[in-house]
């Protein structure tokens, strides 16, 4: 039996939906983001996005530039008004992190092993530009909400 290999990539984009459900249960455990009542939809409805944005990213060329997004800003205005703290948001970030790997590490025997490392790489520094985004934008929202308060 011949086994092919597969890019982080794409075994990312065919296991979307499947890590978008392990991510909820992550949360789902996390009395902290809980308890913001939120739907299913309302709570996941970014991660179609900002997984297209890591994939995007993954694919490109050594020394290519990321298109243009608003996804993490619009994910950071989207907590914002839900009422999550900035320690909510840097959690969730950590989860996907973590569902992310947990992801690959399923999938690795369809991986090739000698581009594995630079992917996680790759990954969390994604996913770390994603965060910084939502929180300056979280930041811009609730200076502004702090002074129109004063």
């Amino acid at each position: 039996m011949i086994q092919t290999t597969e890019t982080v990539a794409t075994v990312l984009e065919r296991e979307l939906k499947p890590l978008i459900e392990r991510w909820m249960i992550r949360v789902d455990k996390v009395a902290a983001l809980t308890r913001i009542s939120l739907t299913h939809k309302e709570r996941t409805g970014h991660l179609p996005q900002l997984m297209e944005d890591l994939i995007v990213r993954l694919r490109l060329e050594k020394g290519g530039k990321c298109p243009e997004t608003t996804s993490a800003h619009d994910h950071g205005q989207a907590r914002f008004e839900q009422g999550y703290s900035a320690p909510m948001l840097v959690e969730e970030s950590l989860l996907l992190q973590v569902t992310i790997f947990d992801t690959m590490r399923r999938e690795q025997k369809h991986l090739d092993p000698n581009t594995m490392l630079e992917d996680v790489v790759t990954i969390a520094d994604e996913c770390d530009t994603q965060l910084k985004h939502q929180m300056e934008t979280y930041t811009e929202l609730e200076e502004k909400r702090d002074r129109a308060a004063a």
